[in-house]
């Protein structure tokens, strides 16, 4: 699981990233609010724990700016403000949970596996072996590298296989060109830059056209409509 951690205090934010290495977690640190924002938009994680008070642009700045280009990781605030107006702020953009500075570090893996469990649980609330996606007629199954529509098996290359299901792991979240290249081709992928429109295209010809969406100047994402 990879955990971004966005917080000015040093030393706060190495003893984050320490606690959750040694839980097994993989961990991102930066330490002001545009490279938080940097961060969420060109990579994926599976949780961001974000401090409302940083330089260079607020958390409640981030959290809003990311929630409206369409990105729902969950996010934890942390914030050494015990006061009402921002624990409602940052909840009503779209903030998961909020932590009070100074915090007890079981308390705050303790809301981390909570945040975990129910974005698991959410994703495979309609009864899903692991490893099964379902979206719509749609069933994208890891476990035997199979993509089924309407009880129909249809072809797909590893690559396109591993494309679909990332976009689907990640349905409605928008996810950019550079995140598709470096979470399905590798950091290290030297060939042509539209590969990825390429194989979207490939996709596209094989399901359902309107599953995969285009975000003009952002990326690609799947929109489960039964959600």
């Amino acid at each position: 699981m990879r955990v971004l951690v966005v917080e000015d205090e040093i030393k706060l934010a190495r003893a984050i990233e320490l606690e959750l290495e040694y839980e097994g977690y993989d961990v991102e640190v930066c330490h002001d609010g545009k490279e938080g924002l940097a961060f969420i938009l060109s990579d994926v994680f599976d949780l961001v724990l974000l401090d409302i008070m940083l330089p260079e642009l607020s958390g409640i700045d981030v959290l809003r700016r990311v929630r409206k280009q369409g990105v729902f990781t969950p996010i934890i605030l942390l914030t050494a403000r015990d006061q009402v107006y921002d624990k409602v702020a940052g909840l009503d953009y779209g903030a998961d949970d909020y932590l009070t500075k100074p915090f007890e570090i079981e308390e705050l893996l303790a809301r981390i596996r909570v945040q975990l469990r129910e974005r698991k649980t959410s994703e495979m609330k309609h009864g899903e072996p692991e490893g099964v996606i379902k979206i719509g007629e749609l069933i994208i199954d890891s476990r035997r590298y199979m993509v089924i529509d309407k009880d129909h098996t249809i072809d797909v290359t590893k690559r396109e296989f591993d494309l679909l299901y990332f976009l689907a792991t990640h349905k409605n979240q928008v996810i950019s060109r550079d995140q598709l290249l470096s979470q399905v081709w590798g950091f290290d992928y030297l060939g042509e830059t539209n590969v990825v429109d390429v194989y979207i295209r490939y996709l596209r010809q094989k399901i359902n056209y309107d599953l995969i969406k285009t975000v003009r100047g952002v990326g690609y994402m799947i929109k489960d409509e039964s959600q």
